[in-house]
């Protein structure tokens, strides 16, 4: 593998990088490390179904092409979790460490939303081949849609302005970093340090499941992807059983 996106293509406009990464992938033209940059998305994804709203040429849209053919089925939320290191990687970069991973692939600085990663996965049978990483992260925009519950832009954080192509070049290079380090032996380490940037750890939080909303105390993510919380019994929730009340 390689250590650093193979290259990055610079589309002007496009429906969503994930539907043009996965295109290759479909049509036998993918590599590992191929890297799609969108000044504007007319159409991006989110998780569950829901669109990415950005302002044109103001945020990173990026998508990144990964081999996954020497990772198990299993082992899908520890890709998630290294590019949920990387993302985290080169955000404190610029914004400190308030910035935090939200479980299980949300951009948090101090309880408001920087950025998002969705992974769609291709397998042939029971064999990952591929993965595409999208992600998105706000960078100079200052207006939202009143429609987002707690955006904020690397600009709002820090006052300054930044050349997104650059940025965006740049994020490739800290994910890519991470996702070259998956192995069985670094499993433990990179459970830890996900851990250690965990959003709401160790504090009290509001989660939803089903119509039900109940207070808990975030414990851990298990190298399993689980969150795990405490309150009066110890609970394990699996990627889309709970829903964060904020």
């Amino acid at each position: 593998m390689m250590s650093k996106a193979a290259f990055i293509k610079i589309l002007d406009s496009v429906d969503s990088t994930n539907n043009y990464a996965m295109a290759k992938v479909r049509t036998g033209m993918a590599e590992h490390g191929q890297a799609f940059v969108a000044r504007e998305q007319t159409a991006g994804k989110g998780q569950r179904g829901k669109n990415w709203q950005m302002e044109p040429g103001q945020n990173i849209a990026l998508s990144l092409i990964v081999k996954a053919d020497k990772l198990k089925q299993e082992q899908q939320f520890l890709l998630s979790m290294a590019v949920s290191l990387g993302v985290y990687d080169f955000f404190e970069k610029y914004a400190g460490d308030q910035a935090k991973i939200k479980w299980p692939n949300d951009l948090y600085w101090c309880d408001r939303k920087a950025g998002g990663i969705l992974i769609e996965t291709v397998f042939k049978g029971m064999h990952w081949k591929w993965a595409v990483v999208g992600i998105g992260i706000n960078i100079n925009q200052t207006r939202f849609n009143k429609s987002l519950l707690n955006p904020i832009s690397l600009q709002q954080i820090t006052g300054n302005k930044y050349d997104v192509i650059e940025m965006a070049t740049e994020l490739c290079s800290f994910v890519m970093k991470r996702v070259e380090k998956i192995s069985a032996q670094t499993t433990k380490k990179m459970v830890k340090e996900y851990n250690l940037h965990l959003y709401k750890l160790n504090e009290p939080v509001k989660l939803k499941k089903a119509n039900a909303v109940f207070k808990t105390m975030v414990k851990e993510v298990s190298m399993h992807g689980q969150l795990c919380t405490i309150d009066t019994i110890e609970r394990h929730f699996d990627f889309g059983e709970v829903e964060w009340v904020l």
